[in-house]
């Protein structure tokens, strides 16, 4: 039951109440009047938000009581977007959605991530879903509010649970490799994030978020077990793709290879930080992940005077990079097995 709610929460909070501006922002471009700079600023507060949002569950990890407040704060943003035609306001509500996310995403992920995490990718396709059936800015807002609502309500018993550490010695281990490498990825992830759909614009480019939101859905019941480095290796081909092959079949090959990894490093991530036993490793990973969120569009604005081509090529090369950084650890069987006879083998996750 835990990872049907802890799905609903990922698909309220991240999928929808995070991930919707993508393909709203479009109509609101031209029909609210928001300038491409504005269209930053929202894109940034949110990214902000969610750093907020996750060093908040370093220093506390998130109860069920925070995660309802969360979940409803979340709708309330979402709700609130059509209700103004101010920059400020509009400003405030995407900084409240991104450090509501982090706090759900951390209490879904603390209360067993597993196929829950399929929910991110779920609800990534509503959002889609909502611009392609809905033509009007204020109109797409308010079916995000009552799906994420919705969703809400199917989240609400969920209940987060707190992982035990292991020894200190034990977890010390490797997670300094894996918080490189996720946060790499964060920035690698957050540019072929905003600039892939735009990249391949045409037809295709209006329906790709939701073909991305397919693919992660389906990712994180059928990868598991692939090592992380080369699931990184694989997201580092599909983000070159557009810029090194043009072409409908390289730009398909390309978001589905993005949608069917990103969360599938993700689980990896951070369930090998659970395996771990370092302390609040969920926290602790989605902070640098967000961070690396933040530095992205900074690192890559530079290159957009020619075109996006330039931007993914450097998103390839630091999620490559991560692949590198990836820690490659045996499973926790086999560590398990290797454990000396002294020592509390780490505590299964589920």
């Amino acid at each position: 039951m835990s990872a049907r709610e802890a799905g609903a929460a990922l698909a309220a909070a991240m999928g929808i109440g995070r991930f919707v501006y993508t393909p709203i922002l479009p109509l609101m471009t031209s029909q609210a009047g928001l300038s491409a700079a504005s269209a930053a600023s929202l894109a940034t507060a949110n990214y902000l938000g969610y750093f907020a949002g996750a060093l908040a569950t370093i220093v506390r990890a998130p109860s069920r009581t925070a995660n309802r407040v969360s979940l409803v704060l979340l709708v309330a943003t979402l709700a609130g977007m059509p209700l103004t035609h101010s920059m400020a306001a509009w400003f405030v509500l995407r900084l409240l959605a991104g450090i509501a996310s982090a706090v759900v995403f951390v209490a879904a992920v603390n209360a067993g991530p597993g196929w829950g995490l399929s929910g991110v990718g779920i609800g990534i396709a509503l959002s889609g879903l909502i611009v392609l059936a809905h033509a009007r800015w204020e109109f797409a807002w308010w079916v995000a509010a009552a799906l994420s609502a919705l969703l809400t309500v199917l989240a609400w018993p969920l209940q987060p649970e707190a992982r035990k550490p292991q020894a200190a010695g034990t977890r010390k281990k490797g997670f300094g490799a894996l918080f490189t490498s996720y946060t790499l990825e964060g920035v690698g992830y957050i540019i072929a994030g905003t600039f892939l759909v735009a990249a391949i614009g045409g037809p295709l480019g209006s329906s790709a978020w939701v073909l991305v939101g397919v693919a992660a859905a389906l990712s994180v019941l059928i990868t598991r077990g692939i090592p992380l480095p080369v699931i990184l290796a694989v997201q580092a081909m599909g983000i070159a793709l557009p810029a090194l092959i043009g072409g409908t079949t390289a730009a398909l090959v390309s978001v589905v290879l993005f949608g069917g990894t990103f969360l599938t490093i993700a689980a990896s991530s951070l369930k090998t930080g659970a395996d771990l036993g370092f302390p609040r490793a969920a926290a602790v990973l989605t902070t640098g992940y967000s961070a690396g969120q933040i530095i992205g569009p900074l690192v890559a604005t530079p290159l957009l005077h020619h075109g996006y081509h330039q931007a993914l090529l450097l998103a390839a090369g630091i999620v490559a990079a991560a692949a590198l950084t990836a820690p490659a650890l045996p499973s926790r069987r086999r560590a398990a097995t290797r454990t000396p006879p002294h020592r509390t083998p780490a505590e299964p996750v589920e």
